[in-house]
């Protein structure tokens, strides 16, 4: 594998991933090195001797790094929930890693915060900005783009905009999931939605309709609610959908937040998971392992999502590459718990 990727490199033109790939270091510790800061001897070693055996052009990528990087990371998220607290948790870790420093700012989902957020992380000069995508300010993100500021998008996407991204299988992992369900007996399968604004909330909800029709399913609009990702909307949304004169016998949320809005609608009521109603969830929380049947979930990838999108910001930050952009997306896994039960 080492030699089929040093020929690949050579091919190409080694790149900073590559170099950290063959000497079996992170790419943190290869820009540490590239920018002469201390790192550990055996380390600096074999980061020598890949770039000798890659044949990486050394030199010329430390010629071309930006001489007015601040070494701070812009990260724009909508909340602290713990979806995103755990992204803030891994990012600022691996960015650490590299010898950079995560500058965070929330917006709560307020479109005039996010515009605040965007000059204020311009005012600060930072190097990149790693966010949540928000389409409602497109036309600024697009001008931080072409004043040389590198955006990579997570979570949601801003189609059009010549950004990097870092997305999961939204769309696969809900259909698995609600497939799942279907495998049990439903057929009658609630779900409670996101925004419809957001990218995840769309390819969530595609997903959930792709599994109903590829099982001969009729989608029936009554059985989507809309929860908005946030606990209150989620009870609400249960409300709903267990006052319809046929009930679903599962649910099926777009996130966690959501799912224990339903947890609490359900208990207020004396409804039973699973016994009266199977539920399950995109996102894994710790609180799901707690409850007492166990929840069942699509687990994301958090840390994965962290060292790429990190990955990336060295790569971008230390050998330019015009206006090429990097799509990644990572796949799920899902997580069977006693939340969801076989019905006749």
């Amino acid at each position: 594998m080492r030699q089929t990727d040093q020929a690949a490199g050579r091919r190409r033109g080694a790149t900073i991933i590559d170099v950290a790939r063959v000497a079996n270091v992170a790419v943190g510790t290869v820009s540490r090195y590239i920018n002469g800061q201390t790192i550990r001897r055996s380390n600096r070693e074999q980061i020598e001797r890949a770039i000798q055996d890659l044949g990486y052009r050394r030199n010329a990528a430390a010629a071309s790094i930006r001489t007015d990087l601040t070494h701070m990371i812009g990260f724009l998220v909508p909340t602290f929930d713990e979806f995103h607290a755990r992204m803030l948790e891994h990012l600022a870790h691996s960015v650490r890693q590299t010898g950079r420093a995560l500058l965070t700012y929330c917006h709560g989902g307020d479109p005039r915060v996010v515009a605040e957020a965007l000059d204020f992380f311009a005012a600060q000069r930072v190097d990149a900005l790693v966010m949540d995508g928000t389409a409602e300010v497109y036309d600024r993100i697009d001008d931080l783009i072409k004043h040389d500021i590198p955006i990579i998008f997570y979570n949601n996407d801003v189609r059009g905009l010549a950004a990097d991204r870092v997305m999961v299988e939204n769309q696969r992992a809900s259909h698995r999931i609600v497939s799942h369900l279907i495998d049990l007996g439903h057929s009658r399968i609630g779900i409670l939605t996101g925004d419809p604004r957001n990218s995840s909330g769309i390819e969530r909800l595609a997903g959930y309709e792709q599994a109903l029709r590829d099982r001969d399913i009729t989608i029936d609009p009554a059985l989507a609610a809309r929860g908005n990702w946030r606990m209150d909307g989620g009870y609400e949304a249960t409300k709903r959908l267990m006052s319809l004169e046929t009930p679903p016998t599962a649910i099926f949320s777009a996130n966690y937040g959501m799912a224990v809005g339903a947890l609490s609608w359900l208990k207020e009521n004396g409804r039973h998971v699973p016994e009266d109603i199977s539920l399950a969830s995109f996102d894994d929380v710790a609180i799901f392992r707690l409850y007492e049947a166990g929840i069942t979930a699509v687990a994301q990838p958090v840390a994965s999502i962290a060292e790429t999108i990190t990955d990336i910001l060295v790569q971008r930050l230390t050998e330019p590459s015009g206006d090429a952009t990097r799509s990644v997306i990572l796949e799920c896994d899902i997580i069977l718990r006693g939340s969801t039960r076989r019905i006749n």
